[in-house]
């Protein structure tokens, strides 16, 4: 399973980024997950339900399944918040593994960037940005910067970085090569 990370500053548009790639990388034939670092109290459940009235009477995890998904929440009870690695185990494998957050984890990421934020750059203090994604031109940058619309140049930088042949692309090639 190959991972690569979108990281920046809150507000940067990650999720929306995350939203905009997805199709684009599945319409060229990947398996894609994504996994999210959220802030300290999101809750994903809800007071009254039963796997809330589970959780709060104490069990380490609670496990929700029906006909359409299933979810496992999994409550840490003190212990240490567990890295990007460590929550990777817990996935089920597939091509590409989309990581929103998570921006001080070593995975390879592009770094989503909005001017407007006012924020600094995150790349010159990280070795793991390997792009920036930016709303603006970055002449100076040291790293090749993408329009931050363009999608179809993200998803493809994202493909050749990690190193993916998307079985639309093994499709395209093996037809070009009976056509000669």
């Amino acid at each position: 399973m190959k991972i690569f990370g979108l990281a920046g500053w809150s507000g940067s548009g990650k999720t929306t980024l995350t939203a905009r790639l997805l199709p684009a990388l599945i319409a060229r034939g990947l398996t894609v997950s994504t996994m999210k670092h959220a802030h300290h109290n999101f809750d994903i459940d809800q007071p009254g339900k039963d796997s809330y009235v589970h959780r709060m009477a104490g069990a380490s995890e609670v496990l929700v399944a029906s006909a359409n998904r299933w979810a496992l929440m999994h409550e840490h009870r003190g212990a240490p918040e567990p890295s990007a690695a460590e929550l990777m185990r817990q996935m089920t494998p597939v091509d590409l593994l989309l990581i929103e957050g998570f921006k001080r984890e070593p995975h390879p990421k592009l770094e989503i960037y909005r001017e407007v934020n006012g924020k600094p750059l995150l790349h010159p203090d990280d070795p793991f940005i390997v792009a920036v994604a930016s709303d603006v031109p970055l002449p100076h940058a040291p790293l090749p910067v993408i329009s931050i619309d363009d999608i179809p140049a993200i998803a493809e930088f994202i493909i050749h970085h990690c190193g993916l042949n998307p079985p639309q692309a093994r499709k395209s090639r093996m037809n070009a090569d009976v056509s000669n």
